[in-house]
């Protein structure tokens, strides 16, 4: 396997915490984790620590939501409160194309433009939340306050 964390991916997630002021410890873990709870098995920490960033497509244009891996997103509540007629799943071409990341390893930032992004409230409850690194080996450790004031993120309920 070549190296994962020279990847163009990993690599602009650590340059886009760096420029938010955070020192990047990025992980490569032993297998993928696609899921919150692979990664969480790996990691050895709850599910609800671990940060799934999904895209959804907002009429048209991206929105991130940085979800507890405990929870799943309400798109009907999460439409409504940002007063949407939709929001759907992406597809992987359109998960792709905004975030520059490939769905398993899309990270809540580092992506080749801002992307609107909402973070699940109940993630503030973890000390410790782990988030993907821009490819589906890699993940990096924060904390809620970082990552709000890394990403921007709008605190939201989710579910």
């Amino acid at each position: 396997m070549d190296d994962i964390s020279q990847r163009p991916t990993v690599l602009a997630v650590e340059a886009a915490l760096r420029a938010a002021g955070v020192t990047p410890r990025v992980r490569v873990l032993p297998e993928t984790a696609p899921t919150a709870i692979a990664a969480a098995e790996q990691l050895g920490c709850p599910v609800a620590a671990i940060a799934n960033s999904l895209v959804f497509d907002a009429e048209g244009a991206p929105l991130l939501v940085l979800t507890s891996g405990a929870h799943r997103v309400d798109t009907g509540k999460v439409a409504a409160q940002l007063g949407l007629a939709e929001l759907s799943r992406a597809s992987a071409e359109f998960v792709r194309t905004h975030t520059g990341q490939a769905i398993g390893g899309v990270a809540p930032l580092g992506h080749p433009a801002p992307i609107r992004t909402l973070i699940d409230e109940t993630l503030a409850d973890q000390a410790e939340i782990w988030a993907a690194a821009g490819h589906p080996h890699t993940v990096f450790p924060t904390t809620f306050q970082e990552l709000v004031a890394a990403t921007g993120a709008e605190p939201v309920a989710v579910n």
